[in-house]
């Protein structure tokens, strides 16, 4: 009986390892989907290629925010950048949530946009109406929350999560341009 009770608990717990591994494959796709919709739409494009950025170490350790190869892109049509984009997370009350910034060849935010929402509540921080509040925004600002980027009632967690990673994203990408890394 015993016995029989731990083969269906090994069972269980295979299927569940498994479950997460096949949605972690899916989550992958969906998001790089997302991604590259975004990017044509924003640029108007039908073909793009991405370049990601790599930074030296001792660049990355000034960093607000670190660049690893896989979450800062330049963008090009015909070997000619026409902008870059940073895959970000932030928290929300009690999980992260996925977002995207894209940015035009000058360093000008041209979108927002958050990507995957995994909790219940604030979601309206993913709305087109509040992130477009972001577009436009050049790395020589510091955005307050309810005063340059305006508050949102039952998300006030994330929608200040949002701000602060974008404003960490600004600093970053003033010093890698500064630092010709851009």
């Amino acid at each position: 009986m015993i016995i029989n009770h731990i083969y269906k608990m090994k069972k269980i717990a295979f299927l569940t390892i498994i479950l997460l591994i096949i949605s972690g494959f899916t989550t992958t796709k969906k998001t790089e989907a997302l991604i590259e919709k975004e990017i044509k739409t924003v640029f108007n494009l039908v073909k793009y290629s991405k370049q990601p950025i790599s930074v030296s170490s001792e660049v990355n350790e000034t960093l607000p925010i670190k660049i690893d190869g896989t979450n800062f892109f330049k963008i090009k049509n015909k070997e000619k950048i026409v902008g870059y984009y940073y895959l970000g997370q932030a928290f929300g009350k009690a999980d992260y949530f996925d977002f995207i910034v894209i940015f035009d060849k000058d360093l000008i935010v041209s979108k927002v946009k958050v990507l995957i929402y995994r909790e219940d509540h604030g979601s309206e921080v993913g709305s087109k109406r509040w992130l477009n509040q972001f577009n436009g925004k050049t790395t020589n600002e510091n955005l307050t929350y309810q005063k340059d980027i305006a508050a949102i009632s039952g998300a006030t967690i994330s929608a200040k999560s949002m701000t602060n990673e974008v404003n960490k994203l600004l600093k970053t990408v003033t010093i890698l341009h500064h630092k010709k890394q851009l």
